[in-house]
């Protein structure tokens, strides 16, 4: 495999006589495999090669020695090619570029290697609650997204009374909670400051049934008022997605890609993960209809697949989705070969937006989903018709939008209200 890349033998030699030599090349293999480019071959292993020489140097005999040195190798590397004066993100991008090639060699060499430039974040207060997020699981019945919000918030927690040097939740008093409430709130949405308080209730409750704390001091965190219609939805106009869609270039991979997700998002109101989820099996062409499993709610919607967005489908199958296994629909187009996540979809959409010159709150894919609920307002489509159609749990996730229903609600302004 190394000599398709290196010409000269004693290049190839070399690599191979370096203690990671084996595990640069199964490296290269699967570099190959995920469709990376040459230049990633020649740019990352002569990096690997020094990371060798540097674990070498400080007495690593072995891959899980070496990846304790991660961190040390990358700080090493950019104090060796940082220029004077080079900013601190700059540094912070040079440090990735070191580390990222490592991090994915020992991943392949170690299965349980964590790493990857992202922190882990562990299960908080595993030792002393040990069945917490098993509760979330199996009890409650919460998916990975749910879970991960609850470690999230409860970390923090941890990290509070570790400052005030409180070593056993059976110290916890009602004083401290609100401590906790009052110094977090201020970076908080108010959407956010209601999670943290569900959560710290949630396992409060859950830590007095199982006897670990004497009191039960869930009813101490009081939840902070948050009405529900209290906003209006973040929609834009029509005309103002028609500007968003001249500013996207369908004659390249990416824009022909883009192009058919952001006609999903608008037409149906899909969510981004609904998005990110649909595979091949999910496109009926012999019936010309979309399938969208495993929604929100609960269950699963079959929509009349709409002849732009067909259209728009067969050209990113045609020319830009790539030659795969995996059935997903939607995927990365640099390597490594993956699927395109929720999240990357949402950001997607705010670029685009952005690029149009639209200012909308917290700009998203969600921002599709509301001008798709609000064209069907302003079509006087019934609230329950709008509430399937979109996927949603209960009416009254589909009550606000009565709130820009300008049309109806200019007849109730202007008459005396007696035919309602």
């Amino acid at each position: 495999m190394l000599e398709r890349y290196f010409v000269k033998y004693q290049t190839v030699e070399r690599i191979r006589a370096c203690w990671l030599g084996t595990a640069i090349e199964r490296y290269v293999e699967w570099l190959e495999q995920e469709g990376y480019a040459q230049r990633n071959v020649f740019r990352r292993v002569p990096l690997l090669c020094h990371f060798a020489q540097f674990a070498e140097e400080r007495g690593a005999a072995s891959l899980e020695q070496a990846a304790t040195l991660v961190e040390d190798f990358a700080a090493h590397w950019v104090n060796g090619h940082a220029r004077d004066g080079i900013s601190l993100a700059a540094r912070h991008k040079l440090a990735e570029e070191a580390r990222n090639p490592v991090n994915q060699l020992l991943h392949l060499q170690l299965p349980d290697y964590v790493g990857g430039g992202r922190r882990v974040r562990p299960d908080p207060f595993r030792d002393e609650v040990p069945g917490f997020f098993t509760h979330l699981r199996d009890e409650r019945g919460l998916k990975e997204s749910s879970i991960d919000h609850y470690r999230h918030y409860l970390n923090r927690f941890a990290a509070f009374l570790t400052r005030l040097q409180i070593t056993s939740l059976r110290e916890l008093s009602v004083a401290t909670l609100a401590a906790f409430v009052v110094e977090s709130a201020p970076a908080l949405s108010r959407n956010s400051r209601r999670d943290l308080c569900s959560t710290l209730k949630v396992f409060l409750r859950y830590c007095h049934r199982e006897g670990l704390i004497a009191v039960d001091l869930s009813a101490a965190v009081e939840m902070p008022q948050a009405y529900r219609l209290a906003e209006l939805p973040r929609s834009i106009s029509w005309d103002e997605v028609r500007q968003m869609f001249a500013v996207v270039d369908r004659r390249s991979p990416k824009g022909i890609r883009d192009y058919a997700i952001l006609l999903l998002l608008v037409t149906y109101g899909l969510r981004a993960h609904e998005v990110a989820a649909l595979t091949l099996d999910d496109l009926d062409w012999s019936r010309d209809r979309l399938c969208v499993p495993e929604r929100k709610a609960g269950h699963w919607t079959v929509y009349p697949l709409a002849t732009v967005v067909g259209e728009a489908l067969v050209a990113y199958l045609q020319q830009v989705r790539p030659t795969t296994p995996d059935r997903h629909l939607f995927f990365r187009l640099l390597a490594p070969v993956k699927p395109l996540s929720a999240t990357a979809i949402a950001q997607r959409v705010g670029g685009y937006l952005d690029k149009a010159g639209l200012k909308v709150r917290r700009a998203g894919s969600h921002t599709l989903r509301h001008t798709c609920v609000q064209r069907l307002v302003d079509a006087d489509v019934a609230v329950k018709v709008i509430g399937d159609y979109v996927g949603h749990r209960s009416p009254s996730s589909t009550a606000i939008y009565a709130k820009i229903a300008t049309e109806a609600l200019r007849e109730v302004a202007l008459g005396d209200g007696e035919a309602l």
